[in-house]
């Protein structure tokens, strides 16, 4: 079973969370935690997924969005990311924004984001608070699935 959890700004993080974190970026729990709404995703239990949204000068900023190896390829991925924009619709967000290495960037513009700048590898992605879009059939292929109408 996925089950996602979130944890407030200024709440204590734990372990699963920054486990997450750890495995897949190196580092664990910063300053910019007691600013965020944080997410983490389990499978059975297992913390398998986390990522983190925060309010800084004027847009909602997603960051530390990570799958752990053996869980990638099942689109938990994409549950987390659609999780944090989730909570940026449900905040009236005007613009969300990120920034990420460029090798990651489709996987972020699958869902409407989109570069405005670059600086090396990384690119900052933008999108509209009000061209965010969750609807998972909008571009479905499946000409047999069952949720199409």
């Amino acid at each position: 079973m996925i089950q996602g959890k979130w944890f407030a700004p200024g709440e204590t993080l734990p372990d699963s969370i920054l486990s997450v974190r750890r495995a897949v970026f190196g580092r664990g729990a910063d300053s910019l935690d007691a600013l965020s709404w944080n997410a983490v995703i389990f499978s059975d239990d297992v913390p398998c997924a986390a990522g983190r949204i925060w309010w800084e000068d004027g847009a909602f900023w997603l960051g530390d969005i990570c799958v752990l190896a053996p869980y990638r390829g099942r689109r938990i991925g994409d549950l987390a990311l659609r999780l944090l924009l989730f909570k940026a619709q449900d905040h009236s967000a005007r613009e969300v924004r990120l920034r990420a290495p460029e090798s990651v960037t489709g996987f972020f513009a699958r869902l409407g984001l989109r570069p405005v700048s670059r600086d090396g590898d990384s690119v900052e992605m933008m999108i509209p608070g009000d061209q965010i879009d969750l609807d998972t059939c909008k571009n479905c292929t499946k000409a047999n699935c069952p949720n199409r109408k």
